[in-house]
C-alpha cells in the first residue's frame, strides 16, 4: 500500500525545534514533476541530456565480483570477433587467480571421468597390484550383532525370523475355524420349449439368406468369365490382331 509524503506541520507530536524523521517507505504514486506542462519537463530532459547533475562518488560497502563479458555484450560483438577470441583463448589461456573455497573439501577418490581416459595398460597394472599387494585397509568398526544362521533352507539364504529378533517368542492359538455347513444343491430350472412361430421365421429366414447367396456367386462367376473373356480379346487384338 503506497503511503502519502508526510509534512512535518501536520504532526502534532513532533517537538518543536526537533528534525523530521526520514521516512524510508516506499513511494508508489506519481511525483509532481509528472503533472507539469509538457514544454517545462522538455526543457528538464534536455538539461540533463546536456548538462547532468553532478552526483557524489558511489560509496560500495560490498566487495567488487568480476563476472567477465555479459551476454548482450557477447551476442552483440560481430562473428569474427568471437573467432579470434576463441583462437586466443586456445593459444594462450587466461591465467585465473586459484579458487576460493570455503567449504571443507572431501577426498572422493579418483573421479569415474579420470578413470576412463587413463589408457588400458594403467588399469591392467593397478589390478595386478591389487591382487598381489593389496591395500592395508584398516579394521572395520561393526556395531550390530551377528545373527545365527541357523535354520537356512536350501532355497533361501536368509536366516528365520526367529533368530534375529531379541524379544521372547510367544505362540499364540490359532483362532477357531466357524462351522461350514455343505450348501444346498440348486437345481437349474427347466428351459423353457421355444415358440413355434419363431422356429418357423427362423428356418424362412434361412432358406431367404442361402438363395441370395446362390445367386451372389452365380453373378460373381458371370462377371469373372466376362472380365477373362475381355482380357483374352485385348491380348489376342494387340499380339495377333493386324
Amino acid at each position: 500500500m503506497a503511503s502519502l509524503p508526510k509534512d512535518p506541520k501536520l504532526q502534532p507530536n513532533q517537538p518543536q525545534g526537533q528534525a523530521p524523521a526520514e521516512d524510508h517507505s516506499l513511494e508508489l504514486l506519481l511525483g509532481g514533476a509528472w503533472e507539469d506542462h509538457l514544454w517545462k519537463r522538455l526543457l528538464v530532459n534536455l538539461k540533463d541530456r546536456f548538462a547532468p547533475e553532478k552526483l557524489p562518488s558511489l560509496e560500495l560497502t560490498s566487495r567488487p565480483v568480476n563476472v567477465g563479458m555479459l551476454t548482450s555484450d557477447r551476442l552483440s560483438m560481430p562473428w569474427y570477433r568471437t573467432f579470434f577470441t576463441n583462437i586466443g583463448d586456445v593459444i594462450s589461456p587466461e591465467t585465473l587467480p586459484p579458487l576460493e573455497l570455503e567449504s571443507q573439501p572431501a577426498d572422493v577418490g579418483e573421479l569415474i571421468s579420470d578413470q576412463v581416459s587413463h589408457p588400458w595398460w594403467s588399469s591392467l597394472l593397478r589390478n595386478l597390484a591389487d591382487t598381489v599387494v593389496p591395500e592395508r585397509l584398516p579394521v572395520l568398526q561393526v556395531t550390530s550383532r551377528p545373527v545365527d544362521p541357523g535354520g537356512v533352507s536350501r532355497s533361501m539364504a536368509l536366516p528365520r525370523w526367529s533368530s534375529v529378533i531379541s524379544t521372547p517368542k510367544v505362540f499364540l492359538p490359532d483362532k477357531p475355524k466357524p462351522d461350514s455347513a455343505p450348501a444346498p444343491v440348486r437345481v437349474a430350472p427347466p428351459k423353457p420349449k421355444p415358440d413355434p412361430a419363431v422356429i418357423e421365421f427362423a428356418r424362412l429366414l434361412e432358406i431367404d439368406l442361402k438363395r441370395d447367396l446362390r445367386r451372389s456367386q452365380f453373378r460373381q462367376r458371370v462377371w469373372i468369365s466376362l472380365a477373362a473373356l475381355e482380357v483374352a480379346f485385348l491380348l489376342y487384338s494387340a499380339i495377333w490382331w493386324k
